[in-house]
């Protein structure tokens, strides 16, 4: 076998930028379970262009979402930086935008990838999903859009695809009617009908200005409902190229085949390089949809569907770097913003959310389901291929790692967290950088993840895990998500310890019998971080307040 070329030789060849490097083609699933790529071992789901960058490149088998929520991760992954840094991780129970016309979103004062390549001189592009905020004073800002970090163009939606966006998918937001709308309203119709009957009956004397209030908040009350139920889909659920509402409201028909050509329509316009495009797929977030070539293919219902059409538009694009000539020249990642949804179902009770195969939890807490996410890297003829890597790794280092490539520099008036990937993902460096990954369920410190350098262990400690109902259940259904802080979860003191390297599947907390080294590992594991935790700012301005969540009509495309 030859030798490798040295690394600045192989830049030099595949060279298209100032700085010597690659084109990137960044994609990024929605909820796609680590467990169902076959590349990550899944039997019946059929995913063979997403199992070709495996077979083509590198698979981590530890790559680790920075937070098992969407709008915290990618905002992680757009800056390499931990969410709480930027204000993107909540400090409430809602952990995500849920409306166009919110006020937070990634700030300006955030560099992102595409910002730092664009200029080294690169094309830059999104195609799909952002979550990360629209405008911040008026409707028309643009604070928080993609055109304001770094991309040149977008073509896609600015929040998430919700159950509410598809007639007939259900809703996101029962429980908040129900509570909001509903108890409301039969607390109002059983008062008046009450007083109604002691009027009648001569027991009280109820002026009619009292009916008139009551059947007027009835009457608002109503009309709010029905107000949301017709307007949300059209106010909040639409498609954008650049500053323009493209498609309003979002039509699911043919949506994932679209949003493919609009890639591959990057791709050929900027085939001269050098180009960065992320490719965010509204695949498999609920509601779910799939084109006719897809629906009732799979083995999976409507999320199998789901993510089959997905492999398709994947395979799309990779064909598309073959027929242009690029494909040695662009390094192509593939990750999923967290783990699936497990307490997604149907109306039948069906699943809707997919397999984190024998990792336990899923998205909203930090267990292994709901954080550890597939990664694969490929770039011919500069990464090995069909080589597994089990160390440590987080989406935060595709920042460090397409920075330093693009031949920019990072940023030196911050903390960066994530770490170049290169030396491990080509055979120079043995062991992960990152000491200690630090898990945040929203913005509270949930979990420490360390890598001893000279161990064979990497350990895990919960300072705290959510309350899983029933107890026997993978997940919090009745709340659709688990929450971070009150009466739902239980705190931990010591800390619960697991070594992941030998119980994965966390089933088995390590015992101070078992390991003479507890009280010492947690030590180091708590100092670590505090430290992490003085490094955070408490002044930085929570873009995911309350106040920055709610809908507000002056800020209404």
């Amino acid at each position: 076998m030859m030798s490798p070329l040295p690394f600045h030789i192989l830049l030099l060849m595949v060279g298209a930028s100032a700085g010597g490097g690659p084109n990137f083609l960044l994609i990024m699933a929605d909820d796609l379970g680590i467990g169902d790529p076959g590349c990550y071992g899944n039997t019946t789901l059929r995913t063979p262009n997403i199992d070709r960058l495996a077979r083509e490149g590198v698979k981590l088998t530890q790559h680790l979402a920075a937070s098992p929520l969407c709008t915290p991760s990618r905002a992680a992954f757009l800056t390499g930086r931990y969410p709480v840094r930027s204000g993107m991780a909540s400090w409430n129970t809602v952990g995500v935008f849920l409306f166009t016309a919110s006020s937070g979103g990634l700030p300006s004062s955030e560099v992102t990838f595409a910002q730092l390549l664009r200029e080294q001189g690169y094309s830059t592009g999104l195609v799909g999903k952002w979550h990360l905020g629209l405008s911040c004073q008026a409707a028309r800002d643009f604070c928080h859009h993609p055109l304001r970090h770094g991309f040149e163009f977008f073509h896609g939606a600015p929040t998430t695809n919700l159950r509410d966006c598809r007639v007939g998918a259900g809703s996101v937001f029962g429980p908040a009617y129900h509570m909001l709308l509903w108890v409301p309203l039969q607390v109002l119709c059983t008062t008046a009908l009450g007083l109604a009957a002691l009027r009648a009956l001569g027991v009280l004397a109820v002026p009619f200005s009292a009916f008139l209030v009551l059947a007027l908040a009835v009457g608002t009350l109503a009309a709010a409902y029905l107000a949301f139920q017709h307007y949300f889909r059209p106010t909040n659920c639409f498609l954008m190229r650049g500053f323009e509402v493209m498609q309003r409201p979002m039509d699911y028909a043919g949506l994932a085949g679209r949003l493919t050509e609009e890639a591959v329509g990057f791709l050929h316009r900027y085939s001269h390089g050098p180009f960065l495009l992320f490719l965010s797929f509204l695949h498999v977030h609920t509601a779910h949809f799939a084109g006719p070539s897809f629906v009732g293919r799979s083995r999976h219902g409507v999320y199998g569907d789901a993510v089959e059409e997905m492999d398709w538009s994947v395979g799309r694009v990779l064909d598309t770097l073959d027929e242009l000539g690029l494909t040695n020249n662009t390094l192509v990642y593939f990750s999923s913003d967290h783990g699936a949804h497990v307490e997604e179902v149907g109306a039948r009770g069906e699943a809707h959310g997919g397999s984190n195969g024998a990792y336990r939890g899923g998205k909203g807490n930090n267990w292994e389901g709901g954080i550890r996410v597939p990664g694969l890297v490929r770039w011919p003829g500069v990464l090995p291929a069909g080589v597994e890597i089990d160390e440590p790794t987080s989406n935060m280092d595709v920042f460090p790692t397409v920075v330093r490539l693009a031949g920019a520099e990072l940023p030196r008036d911050r903390v960066i967290d994530g770490r170049d990937l290169m030396p491990l993902l080509r055979g120079q460096r043995m062991h992960s950088e990152h000491d200690f990954l630090f898990h945040y369920c929203n913005a509270y410190m949930n979990a420490v993840r360390w890598r001893p350098p000279n161990g064979t262990s990497v350990w895990k400690a919960f300072f705290f895990t959510p309350d899983f109902s029933p107890a026997d259940a993978n997940g919090c259904p009745s709340e659709h998500v688990c929450p971070c802080y009150g009466t739902g979860i239980t705190h931990h003191d010591p800390p619960l310890l697991f070594d992941v390297t030998r119980d994965p599947g966390e089933r088995h907390p390590v015992t101070m019998r078992e390991e003479p080294r507890f009280h010492a590992i947690l030590a180091t594991m708590q100092d670590a971080a505090t430290h992490h935790l003085h490094s955070v700012s408490p002044e930085v301005p929570n873009q995911l307040s309350l106040a920055n969540l709610i809908w507000k009509p002056w800020l209404q495309l």
